[in-house]
């Protein structure tokens, strides 16, 4: 009884062990995670205003929640209102096709720190926004990561940004 014992345990321990070697040898490539983390680093500790440092440390990894508004959840043009707010004074609707009309447009090379950013991911409209902080990185509400730092030279966002500009005073 032992002996049968013993080998019905170690069937689904060999299918784990199995399974997780399995698993381990046909994973993808991964980005350089590691360098990825200091671009962002670098972006960061670059920026000019320390007020937005802090405020985009704060508002990390907060997770995404449509009309969020909080810390409990927030979505990309409710993000980018409180930024625009708290760091410029600025005051921009609450939707991102909204915002889009607010600014003045600019080619993303003239982008400068707290310029707005906006894409289309699902059509010809604006359905997206984040701020422009330096070396082509910016902060936004991510649907599946949160509040997040990305690289704007990502193909991602690079099919996706249909404007870029600042506020219109």
């Amino acid at each position: 009884m032992d002996n049968s014992l013993t080998r019905t345990c170690r069937l689904p321990l060999l299918l784990l062990v199995l399974v997780v070697v399995s698993a381990c040898s046909s994973r993808r490539p991964t980005i350089n995670t590691n360098a990825a983390a200091a671009n962002i680093a670098n972006t960061m500790s670059n920026l000019k205003s320390k007020n937005l440092y802090r405020f985009i440390t704060d508002w990390t990894g907060v997770k995404y929640r449509l009309g969020g508004l909080d810390k409990s959840g927030i979505d990309c043009s409710g993000f980018a209102l409180l930024l625009e707010k708290d760091i410029y004074g600025i005051t921009l609707p609450r939707r991102s096709r909204d915002q889009a009309e607010t600014i003045k447009e600019k080619n993303p090379g003239q982008l400068k720190e707290g310029d707005l950013i906006f894409f289309s991911f699902g059509g010809t409209e604006v359905d997206h926004v984040g701020v422009f902080l330096n070396n082509n990185y910016f902060v936004h509400a991510s649907t599946t990561r949160g509040v997040v730092v990305d690289d704007l030279n990502l193909p991602v966002y690079q099919k996706a940004m249909i404007k870029a500009g600042s506020f219109k005073n």
